[in-house]
């Protein structure tokens, strides 16, 4: 057995994430703040909670369809409606997936193929770029910048295009940058859209996190470029579910959703009923919950902006949806640590779970989430 090289490519080079690697380091300090991970610090709300122990108490504990349990599927459906209007969802548009995570997972392994490119935020969330390698994707990087709003631009969207382009994934309310998409930002990006053959995978997992009276916008509310749009969602920010494991995906190309039921097969081959049916529950349930949660995130969020701009050369961005905050902190030159790894930098006394910019993307050394 000696010199056999067991471990594939894949699993040696996969990038790892720094959000894992803060989360995991700060076990090892009780003192720690930890601000890692996106958790809420809310409890899932009770009649959720009730849903599901109901659920297993009455025997929901069979294996469910690829698709997803049809309450749910109908409860997202019905969401949509009410919220985008201009086409009327229905359960063949509805797709249930482990978290948003999986959703990204499963609209990659249904649109792409090895060699063909995916255009990724920089910086943006850490699983886009090792899906897009796991799968043979070629990722390519459009850096996002602050004079905009951290928005992405039509012109930089353009640029990055090519004929090997497959697929663009956008992350609006951002993590980590804290921008929301607007409706006019939305049209300027569709004229571009519209003129090329691709996917936009828009993951809105913080769509009910927004602020100062500003609304969530999605891509698929345009209708000329909606069959182009796969909206991935998850309930883990909204009502605090993280680890219940739940999102979906929401796409009108009937072509698309119907390769992707069977992709489930190749992953997780169901998601247990009694948590999807609490679920839907949550979806159809009151929303009252939603909205005191957000009003609870915005109050700490001007805590903690106004704190961090009346800190001598710190700048920050002021956060308009997510619960994230992206600080500019270029005037400490460095002192702001560079880009080592956050477990140095935790390692010599920096006990908290600041979460460091080095594993979101490359064009922002100068920033910290």
């Amino acid at each position: 057995m000696r010199g056999f090289d067991c471990v594939s490519e894949l699993a040696r080079t996969y990038p790892t994430s720094g959000i894992r690697a803060m989360f995991d380091l700060a076990k090892d300090y009780p003192a720690a703040i930890n601000t890692c991970n996106g958790e809420p610090n809310f409890e899932t709300p009770e009649h959720i909670k009730e849903s599901g122990m109901r659920a297993i108490a009455e025997g929901m504990t069979k294996y469910g369809s690829e698709a997803g349990l049809d309450a749910m599927r109908e409860a997202v459906a019905n969401k949509y409606n009410r919220e985008f209007g201009g086409h009327r969802y229905e359960l063949s548009d509805v797709m249930i997936t482990v978290g948003g995570v999986e959703g990204i997972l499963l609209c990659l392994l249904s649109v792409l193929n090895p060699g063909e490119e995916v255009i990724i935020p920089d910086p943006t969330y850490t699983c886009y770029l090792g899906q897009t390698l796991a799968l043979g994707g070629v990722p390519v990087r459009v850096p996002l910048y602050e004079e905009h709003g951290f928005r992405l631009q039509p012109e930089d969207l353009e640029r990055a295009i090519t004929p090997k382009t497959k697929a663009v994934i956008i992350s609006y309310p951002s993590n980590p940058l804290g921008a929301v998409l607007r409706a006019e930002d939305g049209e300027r990006l569709a004229r571009v859209i519209e003129k090329h053959n691709i996917v936009i995978l828009s993951d809105e997992v913080y769509e009910k996190i927004v602020f100062d009276g500003r609304t969530h916008f999605s891509l698929a509310q345009i209708p000329r470029i909606r069959d182009k749009v796969l909206v991935v969602n998850s309930l883990s920010k909204t009502y605090a579910m993280t680890g219940w494991r739940i999102g979906y995906v929401v796409g009108t190309n009937a072509e698309i959703m119907r390769h992707m039921f069977k992709m489930q097969q190749a992953v997780v081959s169901c998601l247990p009923p009694f948590i999807m049916r609490a679920g839907a529950d949550a979806i159809d349930g009151p929303q009252d919950c939603v909205e005191e949660m957000r009003r609870h995130y915005e109050r700490r969020r001007d805590l903690l902006v106004d704190g961090l701009r009346a800190i001598p050369g710190m700048k920050c961005f002021k956060t308009e949806g997510s619960f994230c905050t992206f600080i500019n902190i270029k005037d400490y030159g460095n002192a702001g640590f560079g880009s080592r790894r956050p477990s140095d930098v935790a390692r010599r006394g920096a006990h908290k779970g600041l979460r460091y910019r080095a594993k979101l993307g490359g064009t922002h050394d100068a920033h910290r989430r």
